[in-house]
């Protein structure tokens, strides 16, 4: 199971009021939608699309979509 990346109660309160976030990271899942597709989580190909998903909650096809693909 992931944590989410900390942040101040602020952010972390507002992130998961709107988004769902930290629900979303204890669940092993990406950001419902509209952020995410709220798939069960099941691989990412490096440490840093882990990493990132403690601090966004998006799954490796969200964060491809979101930020690109490596060529």
């Amino acid at each position: 199971m992931a944590i989410p990346s900390e942040k101040s109660p602020e952010i972390t309160n507002f992130l998961e009021t709107v988004f769902g976030r930290s629900t979303a990271i204890h669940n092993n899942k990406c950001t419902p939608a509209p952020i995410g597709c709220g798939k069960v989580i099941t691989r990412f190909k490096d440490a840093v699309s882990a990493k990132e998903y403690q601090i966004s909650g998006l799954c490796q096809e969200c964060q491809d979509l979101f930020f690109g693909e490596d060529e």
